[in-house]
């Protein structure tokens, strides 16, 4: 493999340039070693202080699949098992019209649970983040009916939750960040000991992650850095603002709060690459990343989510992966399954494109083009044979209400997602592009809908389904 970093850092650069990053920390290690390393712009808007390899960030959703290899690892030991009920650690749990028996923490871990787009982990910021203010953490203050800072909390309004849910356990994939606030939970009963002592003694420090932690309130993550940590970047239109109020979630530990390094997040993606084995050594137990992506999990050019990671292939590699994103954070990890290579993408600027950054990496690694793009939804080149299926309005309830609308039949489709109107380009079966109707070339959203008795009933906004506001 021949990887030609000054080609890589010249397309980084166009990027950075492109999307106004304000920083950018990026690690790829393979068989061998590290293979590029690279700190891109600053820790804070003053400039003074450039990001370097130690710089630490958060990781957000990241941290997802540290929580599924806890899981993993203490299956691997007897103390629980994947098909475990949630009832029987939280007898309380329950899916609204669901068996309990059926709601595992599989299916938590797959976000197939049933489980609809809700507000909890918004509400959980916006009633424990003391130093945020504007008007979404009003709004979502206003909303909250109480602190959101208990597990009982989130699990009594799933059971109570007044939207519909989205199929039965098991059927349909909706992205559930309030299953894997349960999950935390359910290792501290497995294992004893808190998630976060348990994923420092167990994952962090066997791989020699030091500069990684799983923190609440990020206080002992600053500790950790001793200065060099992020702050946090948002744009308020074209104006780059910055502070330092990290999103605070008590309940959703394992869900987001993991703040790192792209070294030790690279170094952690290429030790699950190699099913566990770090420095010759078989740190992780092999069984317990293998449930996690292993040959259970189908691999198909269609993202499919695993046990924490996305599953894919590309080119004929299996590529599995992870984005996160909360306010100034946006992070991009992956690896190459079987092939020793490990990737991290970390920026402290809220809702940046890190795919692209990714896809770079994972191109010059592979041997093709380095813009060679990984969507996997391609226009078929024909419309769509029943629109009249799609009319309506789909709905879903994570934070402020966000809808998408269906108002006709004409070729091409058009529609409304959010407050922006697009033209739907169909991509086979259910799928479709929504292209910024003024900005042609501007995608807006990957849509796919879900047909029951002659209707659209759903549609899957990126990896959340909205549900029809008015059933038929």
């Amino acid at each position: 493999m021949h990887f030609d970093s000054s080609a890589v850092d010249h397309q980084i650069r166009n990027l950075i340039a492109r999307d106004r990053l304000p920083n950018l920390s990026i690690c790829v290690k393979g068989p061998d070693g590290t293979v590029f390393e690279k700190a891109y712009g600053f820790r804070s808007i003053a400039q003074d202080d450039p990001v370097n390899e130690d710089t630490v960030f958060g990781i957000a959703s990241m941290s997802k699949s540290i929580t599924a290899l806890a899981i993993s690892i203490l299956e691997t030991e007897g103390k629980l098992s994947w098909n475990d009920p949630v009832s029987k650690y939280f007898p309380d749990f329950s899916v609204p019209g669901a068996p309990k028996d059926l709601v595992t923490l599989r299916t938590l871990a797959q976000h197939t649970a049933g489980i609809p787009p809700m507000e909890p982990l918004e509400w959980s910021i916006a009633q424990n983040s003391l130093n945020r203010d504007g008007e979404w953490i009003q709004a979502m203050r206003a909303s909250a009916p109480n602190q959101m800072n208990t597990i009982e909390q989130i699990i009594e309004y799933i059971a109570h939750c007044p939207y519909p849910t989205v199929g039965a356990p098991g059927e349909n994939m909706s992205y559930s960040n309030e299953g894997y606030a349960v999950l935390s939970y359910v290792v501290d009963m497995a294992a004893g000991i808190p998630l976060e002592d348990f994923c420092r003694q167990r994952i962090f420090e066997p791989l020699g992650m030091t500069r990684t932690i799983m923190d609440d309130d990020c206080i002992s993550a600053h500790a950790m850095a001793q200065g060099n940590i992020v702050s946090l970047f948002e744009y308020d239109g074209d104006q780059l603002t910055c502070d330092d109020h990290w999103s605070i979630l008590p309940p959703f530990r394992g869900c987001a709060m993991v703040k790192s390094t792209s070294r030790d997040m690279a170094a952690y993606y290429r030790c699950l690459s190699n099913w566990g084995m770090a420095g010759g050594k078989q740190v992780l137990p092999r069984a317990a990343v293998e449930s996690m992506i292993g040959p259970s999990i189908p691999a198909t050019d269609q993202a499919l989510y695993g046990l924490g990671l996305y599953k894919r292939v590309k080119c004929g590699h299996v590529i599995c992966e992870h984005g996160g994103g909360l306010h100034g954070v946006s992070t991009k990890g992956g690896l190459l399954l079987g092939e020793g290579y490990g990737f991290a993408v970390l920026c402290s600027l809220g809702d940046a494109d890190m795919d692209s950054v990714m896809w770079v990496l994972y191109n010059a690694v592979m041997g093709i083009p380095l813009e060679t793009s990984h969507h996997w939804f391609i226009p078929a080149g024909r419309d769509f044979s029943d629109p009249e299926m799609l009319v309506g309005t789909y709905i879903g309830h994570e934070g402020v209400p966000s809808r998408v609308k269906v108002s006709g039949t004409d070729a091409p489709l058009s529609a409304v997602v959010g407050d922006h109107p697009v033209t739907l380009v169909y991509c086979g079966a259910g799928r479709f592009l929504a292209m910024d109707r003024e900005k042609p070339n501007q995608l807006r959203a990957r849509l796919e809908f879900f047909f029951r008795n002659g209707t659209a009933w759903g549609v899957r906004v990126g990896s959340r389904i909205f549900t029809r506001e008015n059933p038929i």
